[in-house]
């Protein structure tokens, strides 16, 4: 095995083992490493993204957000270089939720190259999974709230990766539909 996906592998192990207690708000109450999981997927199989920057830092991209995990144990763990990508990707939660939804639009454009390809791979997941899994209370009117949320903040990443950008689009305009028809 060479360096890069012993790398990545030990990423992955590291973040289910932060998320290890969590769930997903699904009505199935899904394992919350699927998420991280699936980012990695989506950025390695459907967007060709072999750079293991981006592939661990998306495999962490929660562990400091949403765990006990901090910036320094990710250093330690994984570099500086993937903790920097990782805390940039990372929402303050002492701020407001539309606050921290705010600063996610304003810095999209902005935040790094591997940064941005962890939103768009991010946004993508969400909105699949708010289309196949998603959470028992949310409302329709809801769900296409952070739809057109999600759309805002990629507004600030096009560029990054047409053909990324084209998988978001064709996942975002079926959520459309679909909310369209539920109406």
């Amino acid at each position: 095995m060479n360096p890069s996906q012993a790398l990545i592998l030990r990423a992955a192990a590291f973040a289910a083992e932060r998320h290890r207690h969590q769930r997903r708000l699904d009505a199935a109450s899904t394992p919350y490493i699927n998420h991280p999981l699936a980012l990695a997927d989506v950025l390695a199989n459907e967007g060709g993204i072999d750079d293991p920057l981006v592939l661990c830092a998306a495999l962490l991209h929660d562990t400091i957000e949403d765990t006990e995990t901090t910036a320094a144990q990710i250093e330690a763990a994984f570099g500086a270089q993937i903790a920097a990508v990782v805390l940039e990707v990372s929402d303050d939660k002492s701020l407001s939720k539309h606050e921290r939804k705010r600063l996610q639009i304003e810095h999209a454009a902005h935040a790094s190259a591997p940064a941005q390809l962890i939103k768009l791979a991010d946004k993508i997941c969400n909105l699949r999974d708010l289309l196949q899994t998603p959470p028992k209370d949310w409302s329709a009117a809801r769900k296409r709230e952070y739809f057109e949320w999600s759309a805002r903040v990629i507004a600030g990443v096009r560029g990054v990766h047409p053909g990324l950008e084209a998988v978001f689009d064709a996942v975002y305009a079926h959520v459309e539909e679909l909310a369209d028809s539920a109406a």
